[in-house]
Protein backbone atom coordinates (compact mmCIF):
# COMPACT_ATOMS: atom_id res chain seq x y z
CA UNK A 1 0.00 0.00 0.00
CA UNK A 2 2.68 2.76 0.90
CA UNK A 3 4.81 1.68 -2.50
CA UNK A 4 1.69 1.95 -4.56
CA UNK A 5 0.73 5.20 -2.51
CA UNK A 6 4.31 6.56 -3.15
CA UNK A 7 4.30 6.26 -6.91
CA UNK A 8 0.77 8.07 -7.24
CA UNK A 9 2.17 10.61 -4.96
CA UNK A 10 4.86 11.02 -7.57
CA UNK A 11 2.43 10.49 -10.43
CA UNK A 12 0.65 13.79 -9.01
CA UNK A 13 3.57 15.74 -8.47
CA UNK A 14 4.44 15.56 -11.74
CA UNK A 15 1.44 16.25 -13.54
CA UNK A 16 -0.47 18.69 -11.08
CA UNK A 17 0.64 21.59 -9.27
CA UNK A 18 0.39 20.61 -5.67
CA UNK A 19 1.29 23.56 -3.23
CA UNK A 20 0.45 22.10 0.28
CA UNK A 21 -0.34 18.83 1.96
CA UNK A 22 -4.16 19.42 2.10
CA UNK A 23 -4.22 19.51 -1.75
CA UNK A 24 -1.75 16.30 -1.52
CA UNK A 25 -4.24 14.61 0.32
CA UNK A 26 -7.11 15.56 -1.34
CA UNK A 27 -5.56 14.81 -4.61
CA UNK A 28 -5.00 11.22 -3.19
CA UNK A 29 -8.55 11.40 -2.22
CA UNK A 30 -9.80 11.94 -5.68
CA UNK A 31 -7.99 8.60 -6.96
CA UNK A 32 -9.77 6.70 -4.01
CA UNK A 33 -6.47 6.83 -1.72
CA UNK A 34 -7.66 7.60 1.89
CA UNK A 35 -5.22 9.37 4.06
CA UNK A 36 -3.80 11.12 7.27
CA UNK A 37 -2.23 15.02 7.00
CA UNK A 38 0.26 12.60 9.25
CA UNK A 39 0.79 10.03 6.46
CA UNK A 40 1.13 12.51 4.02
CA UNK A 41 3.57 14.88 6.04
CA UNK A 42 5.54 11.16 6.60
CA UNK A 43 5.42 10.51 2.94
CA UNK A 44 6.94 13.76 1.75
CA UNK A 45 9.87 13.09 3.95
CA UNK A 46 10.59 9.36 2.79
CA UNK A 47 10.40 10.77 -0.88
CA UNK A 48 12.52 13.97 -0.69
CA UNK A 49 10.02 16.27 -1.68
CA UNK A 50 11.12 19.29 -1.94
CA UNK A 51 9.18 22.81 -2.70
CA UNK A 52 10.02 24.14 -6.27
CA UNK A 53 8.91 27.67 -8.10
CA UNK A 54 5.47 27.10 -9.84
CA UNK A 55 5.33 30.66 -11.16
CA UNK A 56 3.80 33.92 -10.52
CA UNK A 57 5.60 33.51 -6.65
CA UNK A 58 3.72 30.36 -6.24
CA UNK A 59 5.85 27.07 -4.68
CA UNK A 60 4.99 23.33 -5.97
CA UNK A 61 5.98 19.92 -4.42
CA UNK A 62 8.81 17.95 -7.10
CA UNK A 63 11.50 15.03 -6.42
CA UNK A 64 14.53 16.31 -5.75
CA UNK A 65 17.44 15.15 -7.13
CA UNK A 66 18.76 13.29 -4.16
CA UNK A 67 15.25 10.99 -4.49
CA UNK A 68 16.06 9.87 -8.29
CA UNK A 69 19.43 8.44 -7.16
CA UNK A 70 18.63 5.02 -6.03
CA UNK A 71 20.09 1.98 -6.11
CA UNK A 72 17.96 -1.16 -5.94
CA UNK A 73 19.64 -4.64 -5.11
CA UNK A 74 19.51 -5.46 -8.51
CA UNK A 75 20.86 -2.13 -9.50
CA UNK A 76 23.61 -1.96 -6.50
CA UNK A 77 24.95 -6.05 -7.89
CA UNK A 78 25.05 -4.80 -11.53
CA UNK A 79 27.10 -1.68 -10.44
CA UNK A 80 29.15 -3.78 -8.42
CA UNK A 81 29.96 -6.91 -10.37
CA UNK A 82 30.77 -4.80 -13.30
CA UNK A 83 33.18 -2.29 -11.94
CA UNK A 84 34.56 -3.47 -9.11
CA UNK A 85 37.27 -5.30 -8.96
CA UNK A 86 38.33 -6.47 -5.58
CA UNK A 87 38.11 -5.35 -1.55
CA UNK A 88 39.77 -5.34 1.32
CA UNK A 89 40.44 -4.01 4.74
CA UNK A 90 41.95 -2.67 7.81
CA UNK A 91 40.69 -1.78 11.11
CA UNK A 92 37.55 -0.08 10.11
CA UNK A 93 38.57 1.20 6.95
CA UNK A 94 37.19 -0.62 3.73
CA UNK A 95 39.47 -0.09 0.61
CA UNK A 96 37.29 -0.88 -2.69
CA UNK A 97 39.24 -1.04 -6.18
CA UNK A 98 37.36 -0.48 -9.31
CA UNK A 99 37.88 0.00 -12.61
CA UNK A 100 39.53 3.77 -13.94
CA UNK A 101 36.63 5.85 -13.55
CA UNK A 102 34.19 4.01 -11.62
CA UNK A 103 34.74 4.85 -7.88
CA UNK A 104 32.64 7.96 -7.66
CA UNK A 105 29.60 5.77 -8.91
CA UNK A 106 29.95 3.02 -6.44
CA UNK A 107 30.94 5.58 -3.84
CA UNK A 108 28.05 7.26 -4.35
CA UNK A 109 26.13 3.62 -4.32
CA UNK A 110 27.75 2.86 -0.69
CA UNK A 111 26.92 6.22 0.73
CA UNK A 112 23.31 5.78 -0.61
CA UNK A 113 22.75 2.48 0.77
CA UNK A 114 21.04 1.19 4.13
CA UNK A 115 23.74 -0.44 5.07
CA UNK A 116 24.18 0.59 8.47
CA UNK A 117 28.09 0.05 8.93
CA UNK A 118 29.24 2.75 6.18
CA UNK A 119 29.50 5.86 7.58
CA UNK A 120 30.36 7.54 4.79
CA UNK A 121 33.05 7.08 1.83
CA UNK A 122 35.94 9.06 0.22
CA UNK A 123 36.76 8.17 -3.68
CA UNK A 124 39.45 8.75 -6.53
CA UNK A 125 39.48 7.50 -9.48
CA UNK A 126 40.08 3.53 -8.85
CA UNK A 127 39.90 3.51 -5.08
CA UNK A 128 36.98 3.80 -2.92
CA UNK A 129 38.06 4.56 1.15
CA UNK A 130 34.74 3.11 3.31
CA UNK A 131 34.54 4.22 6.93
CA UNK A 132 33.23 1.63 8.72
CA UNK A 133 31.69 1.34 12.55
CA UNK A 134 31.80 -0.59 14.29
CA UNK A 135 35.28 -1.69 13.76
CA UNK A 136 34.17 -5.57 13.43
CA UNK A 137 31.96 -4.67 10.92
CA UNK A 138 35.00 -4.08 8.49
CA UNK A 139 35.70 -8.04 7.74
CA UNK A 140 31.32 -8.16 6.81
CA UNK A 141 30.89 -5.60 4.70
CA UNK A 142 34.61 -6.52 2.30
CA UNK A 143 31.91 -10.29 2.56
CA UNK A 144 29.21 -8.73 1.52
CA UNK A 145 30.87 -6.63 -1.40
CA UNK A 146 32.12 -9.47 -2.46
CA UNK A 147 28.88 -11.58 -2.71
CA UNK A 148 27.93 -8.38 -4.97
CA UNK A 149 30.47 -9.09 -7.11
CA UNK A 150 30.64 -13.01 -8.11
Amino acid sequence: MKSRRHELIKKIIGEEIIETQEALAEALRVRHMRVTQATISRDIKELFLIKVPAGGGRYRYAVSPQERVHFSEGRMKRLFKDNVTRCDFSENIVVVKTLPGAAATVAAALDASDWQEVIGTVAGDDSIFVLVKPMDAAEGLVMRIQELIR
